[in-house]
């Protein structure tokens, strides 16, 4: 599993490539021989970009869920709605796809982001008015998402 770290202010071209970063690019390494899978987030106007392995491993859970409830049908049709491979080119560069780039309002101005285990892709504004919008919640939401006294044995403060 990649832990990628970092986040990058960056340029679309006029026809949606985006050059990956080089310490970013240093980190997806291991994983570009597979490619990865572009598709839109499931809570913010923004992209996730996943690793071949990671997105294997998310389907490989998903194709647990019993298709014959109609949720779960639901679930995967729209989970999985506009979702593309993709690959860096030569020079290091991404092409975003022009209907997620629509999707998530990508212009010029891009912000890449690390989350954890995959990429985010947003449009610069949308990025930041995401993170000034969740600034005054974040310490209640740190506190109920890890402030779990039973993650204290693990370490985890």
């Amino acid at each position: 599993m990649l832990n990628l770290i970092g986040t990058y202010e960056c340029k679309a071209d006029v026809k949606g490539r985006v050059m990956v970063p080089a310490p970013l690019k240093k980190q997806l390494a291991p994983a570009m021989p597979d490619g990865f899978v572009i598709k839109r987030a499931v809570f913010q106007p923004c992209l996730e970009l996943y690793p071949m392995e990671e997105w294997n491993a998310l389907m490989d859970k998903m194709g647990k869920l019993n298709r014959f409830n109609r949720k779960n049908n639901d679930f995967i049709r729209r989970f999985t709605a506009g979702v593309k491979t993709v690959e860096l080119d030569t020079t290091g560069r991404l092409l975003i796809p022009k209907d997620l780039a629509s999707f998530a309002g990508i212009k010029k101005e891009l912000v890449i982001s690390s989350a954890i285990n995959i990429v985010e892709i947003w449009d610069k504004d949308k990025y930041e008015q995401a993170i000034d919008d969740a600034a005054s919640d974040f310490a209640d939401l740190a506190e109920e998402v890890m402030g779990d006294a039973s993650d204290a044995i693990n370490g985890i403060s």
